[in-house]
């Protein structure tokens, strides 16, 4: 506790973070849809957001260095407010796609300051606790931000105020915060000769894992009301699926540090299509049924994106988890922009069914490519493998900044600052770029 005392403001203010941002991003495709809008612009609405929040990871660092992390998080949080509420002004997609962008842009913006903070408090003994504290709270916040959708009916204009006013309260915290200002933030970029020189399997799957898990997450709620269900099974079904994410990553992970990751990779991928073939009847199930698929479904997939990684550091040279992690991340985004535009062109020319005939075919995908590359290179011994470390189900949340609080990477950033010169004890560290 007395180490979780100093970061309990910063905590707050992601988790009020994350609650706006799951409220509002469930809200639009529910409120889209009762517009009339089409399904290919409800996915260029997933689009729009994995094309701002890939942006933000870029730019962030550098706004910041610029103007500082109070003035930046501000600002993000303040456009994150005013975009919610332009929503409800202009309820047309020719406007809510660029919104979207925004949002994705300031809301990756504002988690990176947050988390830049909660980098330089943690110590060595207590940053894995924080990290573990930190994927609990987003998990739970997002959540509870789509759950606060069964209180009324998003035709209205009680959640968009709603969502504004979350995410202004964010501000609160961390402009209240006595912390000093944190070291400047991680960059990610891409080099993608060398992760595929590493693991083709990761640089693979994590793209396909992108379109897949972005395609589910921006249209899932659009397949839900297609088939008839009613706002609170919508909220409760996309909860329930990155709660069932979040619980099954022990098991899995647990799984894949006694066996080949990839026969893991493999197995979850093909539950993914098994699950997606059955809800693509759609509504020849009760209701409660397909929840539990969905849940099901949202077990299997939201498990690959750790095991991917975990693969790809168990090859990775020492001291270069950052680095990969953080191009993976990219790589993950660069899925994600493709996703929800290909499910709903597939849902526009057959049935709602057709959300599940992209992700099926991402999996089936995953599933080829994983065999044949498994008679191309052994696995790695058990005894170098790196531990697996869950990670947030909510994928799409994740930055290049939360990485640096991955207990993996404890060691690269001792090792960075042990090789800088003294400072005086007001003036922070520098801590290594994700390049």
């Amino acid at each position: 506790m007395v180490q979780i005392l100093p970061v309990a403001a910063l905590l707050a203010g992601s988790a009020l973070l994350l609650l706006a941002g799951g409220l509002h991003g469930l809200l639009l495709p529910l409120r889209g849809s009762a517009e009339g809008f089409s399904d290919t612009s409800l996915g260029l609405l997933g689009t729009g957001w994995a094309i701002g929040y890939v942006a933000g990871c870029l730019m962030t660092p550098i706004i910041v260095s610029r103007v500082g992390h109070i003035r930046s998080f501000g600002v993000f949080c303040s456009l994150a407010a005013i975009v919610v509420l332009l929503n409800l002004l202009i309820l047309h997609p020719a406007g809510w796609i660029p919104l979207r962008a925004v949002s994705g842009f300031c809301f990756a913006g504002a988690a990176m300051v947050v988390e830049s903070w909660l980098n330089e408090r943690a110590t060595p003994e207590s940053r894995g606790r924080i990290f573990g504290l930190y994927t609990m709270i987003n998990l739970g916040a997002t959540t509870a931000g789509q759950m606060l959708l069964i209180m009324g009916d998003p035709a209205g204009y009680f959640f968009f105020v709603l969502g504004s006013i979350v995410y202004s309260m964010a501000l609160l915290p961390t402009a209240l915060s006595t912390a000093a200002a944190p070291t400047p933030l991680a960059q990610a970029r891409l080099d993608l000769k060398a992760l595929w020189h590493n693991s083709p399997v990761a640089v693979t799957g994590v793209f396909l894992v992108g379109i897949s898990n972005s395609a589910f997450g921006t249209l899932g709620a659009v397949y839900g009301r297609q088939i008839g269900l009613s706002v609170t099974s919508i909220a409760s079904m996309m909860s329930i699926a990155l709660l069932a994410g979040a619980l099954i990553q022990l098991p899995i992970g647990m799984l894949s540090d006694r066996m080949d990751r990839r026969f893991v990779l493999i197995g979850l991928a093909a539950c993914g299509c098994l699950i997606g073939a059955l809800l693509s009847l759609g509504s020849g199930f009760p209701v409660a049924l397909t929840i539990a698929l969905v849940g099901a479904f949202g077990g299997m997939v939201y498990s690959m994106y750790p095991v991917i990684v975990a693969h790809a550091n168990d090859h990775s040279p020492p001291g270069e988890f950052l680095k990969t992690s953080g191009g993976l991340l990219l790589l993950f985004g660069a899925g994600s922009v493709v996703g929800p535009l290909l499910a709903a062109i597939l849902m526009t020319v057959t049935t709602p069914s057709g959300l599940f005939g992209v992700t099926s075919a991402a999996h089936g995908t995953i599933i080829a490519f994983t065999l044949w590359r498994i008679t191309q290179r052994k696995a790695v011994a058990p005894e170098e493998r790196e531990d697996f470390v869950a990670m947030a189900s909510a994928t799409r949340f994740s930055t290049p900044e939360a990485l640096s609080l991955d207990p993996r990477a404890e060691e690269e950033l001792e090792d960075d600052s042990a090789d800088l010169p003294d400072q005086p004890e007001e003036t922070l560290s520098q801590r290594p770029a994700c390049t």
